[in-house]
């Protein structure tokens, strides 16, 4: 059964009543691959790819805000003039190819669980990022590393409704190895934020990783250890493999584990200098 929500109150509210055999339905792009995973569909979605205050962009002084409906393509072209987040206008707009990009949802791709490739997520991370997640009871705001931890917990009824991601100012980039080419699935991701002196000395770095391990994360002993440091592509790859021990690369079909981590240092490399603008 497909039920198109006229609204959010009746989405959350008919999501509520479909229990565990209900889902939300936006771009569809994971779900209708789900038979290609062997996963079951739901006996029930609904759709809310129009609700209108899902798929808004709004762009104010201190952050902006992003409806989790809003498409890979949109959101790419809403951040074109704005440098500061050029590491998630790169993520939204690399991620699988075109066509998967003017459906895909920035919701969907924070809320598929078992999608550890997913562009978006390092980029949001290295931003400090929070979310809003919805209920016909209300509303909450946390932080999107705590979703992460909690997104396969959530009750039936809740949905993640908004993305709020602060204004800073900082360098940002975003750094994928595709296993072949550009549509392919990313062997590993680098998203990176920093904030440097005017000598580009490291006041503050926030460093993601996506791809390698099942659920991205923030590499925080490399963000200690460049702080303090005039910021150099070569200097930080070299840093980066000294510390990329701590990563366990997630074994696939296409890639071994080691592999994943082993590209890090120089997908670093390159972030940095994307940052750099050299």
């Amino acid at each position: 059964m497909f039920y198109v929500a006229p609204s959010l109150a009746a989405a959350l509210d008919t999501l509520n009543d479909y229990g565990p055999d209900g889902a939300a339905f936006a771009g569809g792009t994971w779900i209708m691959r789900a038979p290609i995973r062997h996963q079951p569909l739901k006996t029930h979605y609904v759709a809310i790819g129009k609700i209108p205050e899902l798929t808004v962009i709004r762009i104010g002084t201190d952050a902006i805000e992003i409806g989790a409906a809003v498409t890979h393509a949109a959101l790419t072209a809403a951040l074109t003039d704005l440098p500061e987040f050029a590491v998630l206008a790169a993520a939204a707009g690399r991620s699988a190819n075109p066509a998967i990009r003017a459906m895909a949802t920035i919701g969907g791709n924070l809320s598929a669980s078992d999608f550890s490739a997913a562009d978006c997520v390092p980029a949001l991370l290295c931003l400090d990022t929070q979310v809003e997640v919805s209920s016909r009871d209300g509303h909450e705001r946390i932080s999107l590393d705590a979703f992460l931890k909690r997104r396969s917990t959530f009750a039936p009824g809740q949905l993640l409704t908004k993305i709020v991601v602060p204004r800073s100012g900082h360098k940002t980039a975003h750094s994928r190895l595709p296993l072949r080419k550009a549509g392919d699935y990313p062997v590993a991701i680098v998203s990176l934020s920093v904030d440097v002196d005017p000598t580009n000395q490291v006041r503050k770095a926030r460093i993601a990783i996506g791809s390698v391990e099942m659920v991205a994360r923030r590499w925080e002993r490399l963000e200690t250890a460049l702080v303090g440091r005039v910021l150099d592509p070569a200097q930080a790859a070299d840093i980066a493999a000294d510390l990329a021990d701590e990563f366990t690369g997630r074994e696939s079909v296409e890639v071994p584990a080691w592999y994943r981590v082993r590209v890090l240092p120089g997908l670093v490399r390159r972030a940095t200098a994307a940052a750099l603008g050299v």
